[in-house]
This record gives C-alpha cells, sequence and structure tokens, in this order.
C-alpha cells in the first residue's frame, strides 16, 4: 500500500501549477480515495450511486490566514457531525476517525499552500453496487468513496449585505429528510429555492418548515434582534444546527448578549431589529431586506457588526483590538502552516518545521480502507 505522491512529487496530470496561488480558485491537489492526487485527476463511473440518488454526505470548513499562519476551524466538529452522517447512510470505507480526517485535511492543506483564507470540501458518497447487490437504491451493499478538495476563498471582511425572498419552498420536515446532517440530495431544496430568490433579483431565501414558522435560509440559520435580544429557531426544528450558529451563541453568551432559542414566524422577522444569517461560508450577513421590504433602517446593523466582530476575532486567533470585540479561541483552531510556509509552489512545499509535524501513519490507514471498500 502506497500513501499517495509526497508534497515533492509534481502533479501527476497537467503542467505544474504557478509558483503562487491566487486567492481564489481549487488548489492544485486533492484526496481522492486513499491518496493525493492531481485536482484535476479524479473521474467517477458513470454508475455512481451518489450521483444517482444523492446518497453522499459533505461538509464545509474554513481555514483562516492570520498573523501567525494558517489555522483550520473547528475542523474536529465538522469531521464529528461528517462521521455522524455517514453513519445514517452506512458510508463506513472511509477513514474512520475524527482525528484521520483532520490530519488528512492538514497535510492537503500543506501541499496546496494557498496564499489566503481556504475552504475545504469533504465529500463522503456511495460509489458503486458489490457483487450480489442488485440495481437500484440502496445504501448497504454499496462502496464508498471519499474526497477533499480545497479552495482559495477570501472573506468579505465587512459584513455583507443580503436581500433575501421568503420563499413558497418549504424546508422538509425531519421524519421525511434528517436535518441534522448535510446529506447532498437534500440540497435540492435549497438550489430551488435559491434559484427562485435569484430570478427574482434577491440574493438568497429564507424557507419555512410545514408549521409556517422560519426554518432557515437556503445553507445558513437565521437570526433575528427584537428589542436587543437574539432569537434563533431552536435546533429541534427542521433545520441544520449549524456549527457557526453553535460558535455565534457560545460567542454571544460569553459577551454578555441574551441569546433564546424559539420559534420565529414570518412577522418576527419583518418587524425585527434586524436579522442575520450565519454559516461557514457566509460567517455573518446582514439581512436588509425581505421579501421587498426593508429590516430596521435597511442597512447592517450595529448587533450583526457586534457579532461579526466576535466571530473574526475567534477564527483569526487574535485578541481584538477594541473591548467588545471578543477573545480568541485557540481550542477551536488547527495550526496548519506558519506564515512564512504560505504561498509556496504546491509542488514543492517547504519542509515543514519541526513543531509542525505532517502526520503519515494515517495516510496507510486510510489507503488500507479505500483497498478493503474497492
Amino acid at each position: 500500500m502506497t500513501a499517495g505522491p509526497s508534497p515533492a512529487d509534481p502533479p501527476p496530470v497537467g503542467a505544474s501549477p504557478p509558483r503562487r496561488r491566487s486567492q481564489l480558485g481549487l488548489g492544485a491537489w486533492a484526496y481522492d480515495r486513499g491518496e493525493f492526487v492531481s485536482a484535476q485527476a479524479p473521474r467517477l463511473p458513470l454508475s455512481t450511486q451518489g450521483l444517482h440518488y444523492g446518497t453522499a454526505v459533505f461538509e464545509g470548513i474554513r481555514a483562516y490566514r492570520s498573523h501567525d499562519g494558517l489555522h483550520l476551524f473547528r475542523a474536529h466538529e465538522h469531521y464529528a457531525r461528517m462521521l455522524r452522517a455517514c453513519r445514517m447512510l452506512r458510508i463506513t470505507g472511509i477513514p474512520a476517525t475524527v482525528g484521520e480526517l483532520v490530519d488528512i485535511t492538514v497535510e492537503l492543506l500543506r501541499m496546496n499552500a494557498h496564499d489566503g483564507d481556504v475552504y475545504v470540501r469533504p465529500l463522503a458518497h456511495k460509489l458503486s453496487l458489490l457483487p450480489g447487490t442488485p440495481p437500484g437504491v440502496s445504501l448497504a451493499g454499496v462502496s464508498d468513496a471519499l474526497s477533499i478538495t480545497t479552495f482559495g476563498y477570501p472573506t468579505a471582511g465587512d459584513v455583507q449585505e443580503v436581500r433575501c425572498a421568503l420563499s413558497a419552498w418549504r424546508r422538509p420536515p425531519r421524519d421525511t429528510l434528517p436535518a441534522q446532517a448535510k446529506i447532498a440530495g437534500g440540497y435540492v431544496t435549497s438550489a430551488l429555492a435559491c434559484d427562485e430568490a435569484r430570478a427574482a433579483g434577491y440574493d438568497d431565501a429564507i424557507l419555512l418548515d410545514r408549521s409556517g414558522n422560519v426554518a432557515e435560509a437556503t445553507t445558513a440559520n437565521v437570526f433575528a434582534v427584537r428589542d436587543g435580544v437574539l432569537v434563533t429557531p431552536p435546533d429541534t426544528g427542521d433545520l441544520l444546527p449549524g456549527i457557526t450558529r453553535d460558535t455565534v451563541i457560545t460567542l454571544c453568551r460569553e459577551a454578555g448578549m441574551t441569546v433564546l432559542e424559539r420559534p420565529l414566524s414570518p412577522a418576527d422577522l419583518y418587524t425585527a431589529e434586524e436579522v442575520f444569517l450565519t454559516s461557514t461560508g457566509k460567517e455573518v450577513a446582514s439581512v436588509v431586506a425581505l421579501s421587498g421590504r426593508d429590516i430596521g433602517s435597511g442597512t447592517a446593523g450595529p448587533v450583526a457588526a457586534r457579532v461579526a466582530a466576535l466571530y473574526r476575532t475567534a477564527v483569526t486567533a487574535q485578541d481584538a483590538q477594541e473591548p467588545a470585540g471578543g477573545e480568541s479561541r485557540p481550542e477551536w483552531l488547527t495550526p496548519v502552516l506558519p506564515s512564512e510556509y504560505l504561498g509556496a509552489r504546491p509542488a514543492h512545499v517547504p519542509p515543514t518545521p519541526p513543531e509542525f509535524p505532517l502526520p503519515t501513519e494515517h495516510l496507510r490507514q486510510a489507503k488500507g480502507h479505500a483497498d478493503d471498500a474497492a
């Protein structure tokens, strides 16, 4: 068994990547089915079950660059959620521990050496029918696969302002589609709602549940500010309990802000002082209008700005200059590379310093999982 190419090897497909990566774009390397390969190399069979039936789970993880290097943010929590979702879909033929998955991701980021903030997309899916399994929709008797890609994804900096529509599409109830997992097939509802909103000139959509209460946006959780209190739908509802949502609730409560988890009606949003969204991709985004009605003053408000400052401090490992800006949370951060190693040519990453050891044993174990599932 091999562990895939080393960081010193050139990408096996196509020309060598440029000496520096721009802030946007796919990393030169990817992890696919037990080994590191050129990001352009993987090819899926046309019979891939996850493609046909949406039997796949994924995560979105951010890595942030700060003064002392690149850090993954809450990667352990993301991978723990992903493994729970994998068990639901009987996806067992992939690295089995959170630690293995985090180590693979760290090594991939070191190989790609993006020179800015990064978005990481792990995807675990059903691959091929095993001998004796009849054709059709199935979870048992189907092999599994895992891929991880990274993208340069700079943060917006200031609080993003978005205009949302209240969607005609409803969030499926959790007894129809598990809400607590990022199951690929379930995102068709979000795609329909987003397409409907953008066709009407909006940036995003907010979906209701079957009871008519607010569920979530297409890929984000919803918060409202009412009488100075933050209110968000409870995580027992038909919504994904986001890790960014949990981060914001934790940081706000530590900062002395009141956060309530209770149902929100559309009227609660229309009459709120502020509404904002939270997600790994959006971070903290202020909803300045909903279905043509301004929220509050029609601009990003002070609460959203404060929440964004708390979040920025947590993800960049830097204590804020302002007292209201919060404190760093090193327990949420996984070091990847120090600053002087970022932006290096991905095909020839400099040797990693002793304080940032490269893991290797897990790669042989991961390849073993892939061989066993083939």
